[in-house]
């Protein structure tokens, strides 16, 4: 057994049932002067240290002035790519938009031309070191899609690669097919053959093989509609894939109200909300996960989070880590942007990135929160004054280390 001693203060405790809305956000559930005890690489028992009774431990930790919080939970990636695309970064500083990016051969085609050309033991190397990168920093489970391969072989490929990840980390990770990211080249002039494409061979040999976990697709002007969405939600669903989906990050197509008829586990950027998707998705089970990063680096408006709150609406946000719109994954810049940018508050930022992350990606049996029986990852700060210093002092390296299954990993 270990014993963590002295916490300053430790966030996200308690057992929870469903993400939390509106006002329970920013309620979150914290005990200052904290002792933590791990057995077996889980959460055995936690509370206040004037309870502490006396254990038997083989370790003790005092933690005098540090803040402990459950290891972030990324819901949204795109962790495995070939390669960076800083040429189109440029372009943009030069004045080109996203879409005008997209339409001379960049943008996520261009993702995929690079990907087609690299092996799946290349690609594994890449996504191994960001993944390990990403754990250092905090991040202890992470959601990754497919979506730049846009052929059987290919999107196969980006599924095997999310699996020997799986097999070699030992934290959540959840694969998501993507396969209606974009229409691809030689689908140009026959996109409903590109969809029934991933219909009627991959959604049900990637869900026989057990390669991913959910289905997704790119719902948006120039990419796919809402009619075309519908159909391959509902193939997903007859193989057991619940919908994640890109929604609403341009513009507001009416696609959040049949993503939530759709039983969609998460709904993902939202930059763009009509009142009828926040009347969609009140009384739901549908969780509306905001990609700031994204925003940030494309320079696009950033989702409301504000107006879904207040509508009690649970709130996830995520990196959307990828090499066009959001090449960074770490999550502590995330929750100061949730912070700054979304005008969430600290304790509403710190549960969004933890228990609610958890939620929107199916894991929060056994991470996101403080809660006895969960694994036992966790972040550990320097000493702070508080846990508002988190997203305050943005940018700044504040983790002293990370416990991985109750390991130091850092």
């Amino acid at each position: 057994m270990k014993l963590l001693t002295n916490i300053h203060q430790l966030l996200v405790t308690g057992d929870f049932k469903k993400p939390l809305a509106g006002k329970a956000m920013g309620a979150m559930p914290f005990i200052e002067n904290a002792y933590l005890l791990i057995d077996e690489k889980v959460i055995y028992d936690y509370g206040k240290m004037e309870d502490l009774q006396p254990q038997a431990v083989d370790e003790v930790i005092d933690l005098t002035g540090r803040v402990v919080l459950p290891m972030w939970c990324d819901s949204h990636t795109h962790l495995v790519y070939a390669a960076g695309r800083e040429n189109e970064f440029v372009d943009r500083i030069n004045g080109l938009s996203y879409e005008e990016i997209a339409n001379r051969g960049g943008g996520i085609l261009n993702s995929v031309k690079k990907l087609r050309n690299l092996s799946t033991e290349a690609l594994y190397k890449d996504a191994r070191e960001r993944l390990h990168e990403l754990i250092t920093i905090g991040t202890g489970a992470i959601e990754i899609k497919s979506g730049y391969g846009l052929s059987v072989t290919d999107e196969r490929k980006m599924l095997e690669v999310i699996q020997l990840l799986k097999k070699e980390f030992d934290i959540p990770i959840k694969a998501t097919l993507l396969a209606a990211h974009a229409i691809p080249e030689e689908y140009k002039t026959d996109r409903d053959g590109y969809i029934k494409l991933i219909v009627e061979e991959m959604i049900p040999a990637f869900a026989k093989a057990n390669l991913c976990d959910f289905i997704d697709i790119f719902c948006e002007k120039g990419y796919f509609t809402v009619a075309e969405m519908e159909t391959i939600l509902q193939a997903g669903a007859n193989h057991g894939l619940r919908p994640k989906v890109h929604l609403n990050q341009f513009n507001a197509i009416g696609g959040i109200a049949s993503a939530v008829r759709h039983k969609a586990l998460s709904v993902d950027h939202l930059e763009e909300l009509a009142d009828e998707d926040i009347a969609a998705l009140q009384n739901s089970d549908t969780i509306a996960t905001a990609l700031p990063g994204c925003s940030y680096f494309i320079n696009i408006p950033y989702t409301p989070a504000r107006r879904l709150i207040n509508a009690n609406i649970p709130v996830a946000i995520a990196t959307d880590y990828n090499p066009g719109s959001s090449p960074s994954g770490n999550m502590n810049f995330t929750v100061s942007q949730a912070c700054i940018n979304l005008k969430m508050t600290p304790e509403e930022a710190i549960v969004a990135a933890t228990i609610n992350g958890a939620f929107a990606m199916g894991v929060a049996d056994s991470v996101g929160s403080i809660s006895k029986g969960k694994k036992a990852n966790l972040i550990i700060t320097k000493a702070i004054s508080s846990y508002n210093a988190l997203p305050y002092q943005f940018g700044m390296h504040q983790i002293d280390s990370i416990l991985l299954n109750g390991d130091k990993l850092l």
